[in-house]
C-alpha cells in the first residue's frame, strides 16, 4: 500500500492538512505532509519546503529567493512535479488549497502516470477546472467554504477528501489480467467508419482505446503513452492540428505528437479530418470565416471546409514531428479523400486542398531506416485503406 501524500502551504493551511493527516491516518493508510509554502515558514510537515524547492532545476534560491508571488509559486510547482516523481511510494496525492495552491499542486499532480489517484480540494472547483485537469484522472473537489480555518462545513469537506484518499491508496487497482497489448485510436465522426474497420480486424488480439478527436482527446491518448500505458498507437484522425492552426475550438496543444517523440513508441498516423476546422453553432463562426464554406454538422458544432493554404501549415506541422520520431513509423496518405464528407460529391470535396496537404507532407519529409511515408489511392474510409493501416501495424509490431 502506498502512503497519502498530502500536499499544501503549512503556514497558511497547517490546520487543515494536519486534520486531513489525521483523517488518513483513521481511515488505515499512512500519510505524509509535504509543505509548498513559498516562503518557506511553515512547520509542522513531514517533508519541508526548502526539501521539495531543492528539486527544482535551479535549485532552492530559485523558488524560495523570490519576491513576486506568482514567479515563487510557478517555481515551486516545477519543483513539486519533480518531487513527487522521484517518490515510488505514492498510493494516492491529496492538495488542499485555494487558486494559487490548486495551480501549483495540479501542476505537478498532472506530470504524474494516470492511474495514480489524484484528488484536489479546491475554491475553484465548481467553475471551469479544464486548465487544471487537462487530460488526466485528476478530481476535483469544491470546498464550499475557503480553505481558511477549520468549521462544521470545512470538516465534513476535508474529511471526505481524506478519507477518499485513503481508500484509494488502500484499494490500489491491481494490473488487469487481459495480457492483450492496448492501441490508442484516434476517432471522429467522419472517420468512424475507417476506426471500425480497425477495431474489427485487431479487436480479438489488441485491447483497443479509442479517442475522440476534441482537442482533449489526443492529448489523452499521448498522456497514456508517457504513462506507459499504450504498446503502440494508430492515430487515424489529426483533425485537432487544423483547430490549433487556424482557430477551431477544439485544438492540440503544441506538443501533439510529443509522446510519440519522447518515448520512441511505434506510431502509424494518418491525416484524418483535416480538411475542417470546428466551429461552435453557425453563428458562433468569427466573423473573418463566415464567407468560407461551411458545413453544420449539428446544431452545437459548424464546420469549415480548409483551404489548400491552410492544408500546406497543416502537413508542414505535422511533418516537421513526424521527422522527430525515432521509433518505427508509417504515416499513410488517403489520395482519394481524408473524412467522409470530403469523398466525390460530398461537400468538402476540394482536391486541390488535399494535393496542397498532401505536397507539404511530401515536400518536408526526411527519409529515414525507421520511418516510411505510404500513399494509398482510396478513401480513408474504404475498406483499401484500413487494411493498409492494418498492415502497417503489423509490419512494425512484428
Amino acid at each position: 500500500m502506498g502512503k497519502v501524500y498530502i500536499v499544501g502551504t503549512c503556514d497558511t493551511k497547517g490546520a487543515e492538512l494536519n486534520y486531513a493527516k489525521e483523517v488518513v491516518f483513521s481511515a488505515g493508510a499512512d500519510a505524509v505532509l509535504v509543505d509548498v509554502g513559498t516562503l518557506g515558514k511553515g512547520a509542522g510537515a513531514d517533508i519541508q519546503a526548502r526539501e521539495v524547492a531543492e528539486f527544482h532545476l535551479e535549485g532552492a534560491a530559485a523558488v524560495l529567493g523570490q519576491t513576486d508571488r506568482g514567479t515563487a509559486v510557478s517555481a515551486m510547482a516545477k519543483a513539486l512535479t519533480a518531487f513527487l516523481k522521484s517518490r515510488d511510494d505514492i498510493g494516492a496525492v491529496l492538495g488542499l488549497g485555494g487558486t494559487g495552491n490548486t495551480a501549483l499542486v495540479t501542476e505537478a499532480m498532472r506530470a504524474l502516470p494516470i492511474g495514480v489517484p489524484k484528488l484536489m480540494v479546491s475554491t475553484v472547483a465548481s467553475g471551469n477546472v479544464a486548465p487544471y485537469v487537462g487530460p488526466n484522472d485528476l478530481t476535483m473537489m469544491y470546498s464550499v467554504v475557503d480553505v481558511a480555518g477549520l468549521n462544521a462545513i470545512s470538516r465534513r469537506v476535508i474529511g471526505n477528501a481524506g478519507n477518499a484518499a485513503a481508500g484509494m491508496a488502500r484499494n490500489a487497482i491491481p494490473a488487469s489480467r487481459d495480457d492483450r497489448p492496448g492501441i490508442g485510436m484516434t476517432m471522429f465522426g467522419v472517420t468512424t467508419s475507417c476506426v471500425t474497420q480497425i477495431r474489427e480486424m485487431l479487436g480479438q488480439s489488441h485491447e483497443i482505446y479509442v479517442f475522440h478527436a476534441t482537442g482533449v482527446g489526443g492529448q489523452s491518448m499521448e498522456k497514456l503513452v508517457d504513462s506507459g500505458l499504450l504498446q503502440g498507437v494508430i492515430d487515424v484522425t489529426t483533425t485537432e492540428v487544423p483547430d490549433l492552426l487556424i482557430g477551431g475550438v477544439f485544438p492540440a496543444t503544441e506538443d501533439r505528437f510529443g509522446a510519440i517523440i519522447r518515448t520512441g513508441l511505434p506510431y502509424i498516423g494518418s491525416v484524418g479530418a483535416v480538411d475542417m476546422v470546428n466551429f461552435g453553432a453557425h453563428e458562433t463562426v468569427p466573423a473573418p470565416f463566415r464567407d468560407r464554406k461551411l458545413h453544420v454538422h449539428n446544431a452545437q458544432v459548424t464546420l469549415m471546409r480548409t483551404s489548400p493554404e491552410e492544408n500546406r501549415r497543416i502537413g508542414a506541422f505535422i511533418v516537421a514531428r513526424l521527422n522527430r520520431m525515432q521509433g518505427s513509423v508509417r504515416f499513410l496518405l488517403p489520395l482519394q479523400g481524408v473524412s467522409a464528407i470530403d469523398a466525390a460529391g460530398q461537400p468538402f470535396h476540394d482536391p486541390e486542398a488535399n494535393q496542397a496537404l498532401f505536397s507539404a507532407i511530401r515536400a518536408g519529409w526526411r527519409d529515414a531506416p525507421n520511418r516510411r511515408l505510404v500513399e494509398i489511392d482510396a478513401h480513408i474510409n474504404s475498406a483499401e485503406f484500413a487494411a493498409a493501416l492494418v498492415a502497417s501495424f503489423h509490419e512494425i509490431h512484428a
